[in-house]
């Protein structure tokens, strides 16, 4: 089927944040007194929403004063973003190649898209299509940021495909009867995490830019190209 749209999440998938961002919560965490590794705040919170963040907070890990723990961790965010933040590796050349039209979609606020995305030559290949959580009435994995995508391109949700490294994120993509392409980092892939997008819904599941690209060129066919020319590359269908 040809491809009129791709949808990137944006961390974890264009953007190596979410290690930042886990380590700085997790020690906000443990500075209130919550037993948590950066590992452990990795796993339970990629892909949600501040909100849910938030509300995982407070159901699991009994946390009072949630406010003062994202407050803190907040306010060290984007000065260590502003450090030691990067692209993810191969993704502004893969994303610069690609002949679709192209838009991200995030659940993280539309700040700090743009003190992350926004650091990079990667903010202007999508920019003004950046969408985020805070533009619609529910995050991931509800489907409603994809369909603010398609709404602002006019394209049928089965010319779509996203990419994303979350089960939310798959989640929503399905939902919105969109076809989807789990991404794992091949640097750090967490354990069994091709299982959970493949059981959320994804078509493939890719582990680096050029699996991406491989799986991109395999099921996404823009309406106006013939081929589209892709690193060879194994593609996880586990």
């Amino acid at each position: 089927m040809t491809t009129d749209l791709l949808i990137f999440d944006c961390d974890g998938v264009l953007i190596d944040s979410e290690p930042v961002a886990s380590g700085l919560l997790a020690e906000a965490l443990q500075r209130s007194g919550v037993s948590v590794s950066a590992a452990d705040v990795h796993r339970r919170f990629t892909g949600a929403s501040e909100k849910e963040c938030r509300c995982i907070c407070v159901d699991e890990f009994g946390l009072l004063d949630v406010d003062r723990v994202f407050s803190e961790m907040q306010s060290r965010l984007f000065d260590e973003f502003s450090r030691s933040l990067r692209p993810m590796p191969g993704m502004a050349g893969l994303v610069r190649s690609l002949p679709h039209l192209k838009c991200v979609a995030s659940n993280s606020t539309t700040e700090r898209l743009r003190r992350s995305l926004g650091l990079f030559d990667l903010w202007a290949e999508f920019a003004p299509n950046i969408f985020s959580a805070e533009m619609v009435e529910r995050p991931k994995p509800a489907p409603d940021l994809f369909e603010l995508c398609t709404r602002t391109f006019s394209v049928e949700p089965e010319r779509c495909v996203v990419i994303d490294d979350s089960a939310h994120g798959i989640a929503g993509a399905v939902a919105a009867g969109m076809r989807a392409i789990g991404f794992v980092d091949s640097a750090d892939p967490p354990a069994g995490r091709h299982t959970v997008l493949k059981e959320a819904g994804a078509s493939l599941v890719a582990e680096g830019s050029a699996e991406l690209a491989a799986a991109i060129g395999s099921i996404a066919l823009p309406r106006d190209a013939a081929t589209i020319e892709a690193a060879p590359a194994q593609i996880s269908i586990t």
